[in-house]
C-alpha cells in the first residue's frame, strides 16, 4: 500500500523530484521495467532469501492491484459513459 505517513515520504521526495523532471513522453515501457527494476534487484541484494523474493513479489503484485484500482478503472468506467457498455 503506497499510503504511508508524509513525515515517511520526505526522505524520497528529492529523488522523485528529479524523477519527474524526465519528460514522460520519452520515457518507454523499457526505461519504467528498469527502473523498477533496478529498485527490486538492489533491495533483494541487500538480504538474498526466498523470505525477501517473496516480499518483493508481493510488493509488484500490490502496486500492480493498486494501479489497475485507483488509475485504470476510474479510466474504463469514463470510456464506458462514453461509449457505452458492450
Amino acid at each position: 500500500m503506497p499510503y504511508i505517513k508524509e513525515l515517511d515520504r520526505r526522505k524520497f521526495d528529492s529523488v522523485l523530484d528529479e524523477f519527474y523532471k524526465i519528460d514522460s513522453n520519452t520515457l518507454s515501457p523499457g526505461d519504467l521495467n528498469y527502473l523498477l527494476s533496478s529498485i527490486i534487484w538492489f533491495m533483494f541484494d541487500q538480504k538474498i532469501s526466498y523470505t525477501k523474493a517473496n516480499e518483493l513479489i508481493g510488493v509488484l503484485e500490490c502496486v500492480k492491484q493498486e494501479f489497475y484500482r485507483r488509475k485504470v478503472v476510474p479510466y474504463e468506467n469514463k470510456k464506458i459513459e462514453e461509449n457505452k457498455d458492450i
